[in-house]
């Protein structure tokens, strides 16, 4: 079958990963148009099929394979495992929380400071919200991300110089 083959599960710093051959890189950069990270993909890791990106790392091209592709990933590195992966052009698009996008938007000062960071910051604080349950701890959260982007606190050791308004 096209774009699957079996490789040795490797480890860098704590991240398991698998490189991909380099026709099958090929075609997917062909079919993407792209040749820069992230690029989209999707396929299957030992018949489980996941949704992730390929990342260039230290000029290498590498497909990590986290706890929800492979069970107990870090623990099996040096394992062969069978892998399937192809361009994914599926929209990954995820909308702001609307009470999030509110709070930002009534602050000039959050707005610019949201604004202002990188889109990778941007999606980890609208996916934090997201994936809360309750209305208290999303409201919760909410204000502690205000703070942060007021300069007033840190939110996952993260920290914003708040513009003067």
């Amino acid at each position: 079958m096209k774009n699957h083959y079996t490789t040795q599960l490797q480890i860098i710093g704590i991240n398991p990963f698998v490189f991909i051959p380099e026709e099958i890189l090929n075609q997917i950069f062909e079919v993407s148009g792209k040749n820069k990270s992230p690029i989209p993909v999707k396929g299957t890791v030992n018949g489980k099929e996941f949704k992730q990106n390929l990342m260039k790392y230290l000029g290498e091209w590498r497909l990590y394979i986290n706890l929800m592709m492979l069970k107990d990933s870090p623990k099996r590195i040096g394992e062969t495992i069978d892998i399937f992966v192809e361009f994914d052009d599926a929209e990954r698009t995820i909308s702001i929380h609307p009470k999030l996008d509110q709070a930002i938007k009534e602050s000039p000062e959050a707005l610019a400071n949201f604004e202002s960071l990188i889109p990778s910051r941007k999606l980890e604080l609208i996916r934090y919200i997201n994936n809360l349950k309750t209305e208290a701890s999303i409201q919760r959260n909410i204000e502690k991300i205000i703070r942060h982007l007021h300069g007033e606190t840190d939110f996952f050791g993260k920290t914003i110089n708040s513009k003067p308004s």
